[in-house]
């Protein structure tokens, strides 16, 4: 009989968390058990983009599953605290740091410090070392920070996002895009790249078992670790219903058979049939896809051969190859950002007006960019701001 009640009860104690959690205090942000939920849906959090969770609780025996899942002789102890230290940051920043619900970050920021501790003070359930720090860590660095990205509450912080669009179009290294996201998706495909050879390439993908490539990966921490975001990307991309995806969002549009990926995703004589959205999801994602089981496979792999032969093997613009995973590649967004906010009176007079003491961020999900690690893609947000405040050039628009 309490096998059949036990599941009752846990089934009801998870609802009586989630109707409380409509109602989100301070004290329930802080309170691991907590499940937040808004318009009847769970609001999940992610580590690494991808690894979701309900609730601060459900987080804790992943971090400790991920301590453990590798040897001693591969992982020494020091390594393995900073590990769980990590990874309890990055889950309480994504919990509050909610794409889809603003009230954790909004009642985190309307409370003081000595507001927040009380709360923790007062919360009963076993927490992992750090909980609280971390928790205050988070307060303080997002009452001084915007996040910027497209769906922003600060203006300011939508027009820093790359799917920001530009009604006029932006004029990048000799083609026009609807946005500079148009753009840093678009330079993924070699400008040669037809789609039957997109479609082509998803069919032998979708051919193989990527178990056994990905279990390589996941056996070594020196791998894996400093490429959680990737690899986990991978794994949910490689998928044999995502890849499905891929093929029937390309099939939606009516692409020709001598379309080039490429140009498709630049303006013409009118704005591009894709938004920001589809850039990052569809074509973005893909291409991302193509490189990074390029840059991972083993150099002997078959698969490398065939996407060298269809240029994933580098991104390709004018005279210049650069590497996916590269320094270059990643200078290639302050390339372009000077043209959009130095360039361009209207954007450079709304970076400017952000206070140099408001820090600029950003933060989705605890994602990261293969491309462009997120560190680097914030620091250079912060480096272009520093360069719109500084003098107008001759002949400059104020």
């Amino acid at each position: 009989m309490s096998r059949l009640i036990a599941p009752v009860v846990l089934a009801l104690l998870t609802l009586g968390s989630a109707v409380r959690g409509q109602d989100v205090t301070l004290q329930s942000l802080v309170t691991p058990s907590t499940i937040i939920s808004k318009d009847g849906h769970v609001v999940t959090f992610a580590v690494h983009g991808f690894v979701e969770f309900n609730s601060l609780a459900d987080l804790f025996p992943y971090i400790k599953s991920q301590t453990d899942r590798w040897k001693a002789e591969q992982m020494h102890d020091p390594q393995g605290r900073e590990l769980q230290r990590q990874l309890l940051r990055r889950g309480i920043e994504s919990r509050i740091v909610s794409m889809i619900d603003e009230r954790p970050l909004e009642l985190l920021v309307t409370h003081t410090a000595g507001e927040l501790q009380q709360a923790l003070v007062q919360m009963k359930e076993p927490v992992p070392s750090g909980y609280a720090e971390d928790f205050l860590a988070v307060q303080e660095k997002w009452k001084h920070a915007i996040n910027c990205w497209s769906a922003s509450p600060v203006i300011q912080g939508r027009v820093l996002s790359n799917w920001y669009p530009i009604e006029e179009g932006i004029q990048l290294f000799g083609a026009t895009y609807d946005s500079t996201e148009h753009f840093w998706q678009a330079v993924k495909y070699h400008p040669d790249v037809t789609i039957p050879e997109v479609i082509d390439l998803l069919r032998r993908v979708e051919a193989r078992d990527w178990n056994p490539w990905l279990e390589r990966l996941d056996r070594d921490p020196k791998e894996y670790l400093p490429n959680a975001y990737a690899l986990e990307f991978l794994r949910h991309n490689l998928a044999a219903e995502r890849l499905r995806w891929f093929r029937g969002e390309l099939a939606r549009y009516g692409m020709r058979p001598t379309d080039r990926a490429r140009h498709l995703q630049q303006r013409g004589g009118s704005p591009s049939r894709f938004s920001a959205y589809q850039e990052k999801i569809l074509w973005g994602d893909l291409a991302d896809l193509f490189h990074l089981v390029y840059t991972f496979s083993v150099p002997d792999d078959p698969v490398r051969v065939v996407l060298a032969q269809h240029h994933f093997d580098a991104i390709y613009l004018g005279d210049r190859k650069m590497g996916f995973i590269s320094e270059e590649f990643c200078g290639l967004m302050l390339e372009i950002w000077k043209v959009k906010f130095l360039q361009t009176p209207r954007f450079r007079e709304v970076i400017r007006s952000i206070p140099l003491e408001i820090r600029l961020e950003h933060f989705l999900n605890d994602g990261d960019s293969p491309d462009i690690p997120i560190p680097i893609y914030v620091g250079y947000l912060n480096q272009i701001r520093e360069l719109a405040r500084g003098p107008l050039a001759v002949g400059e628009r104020p």
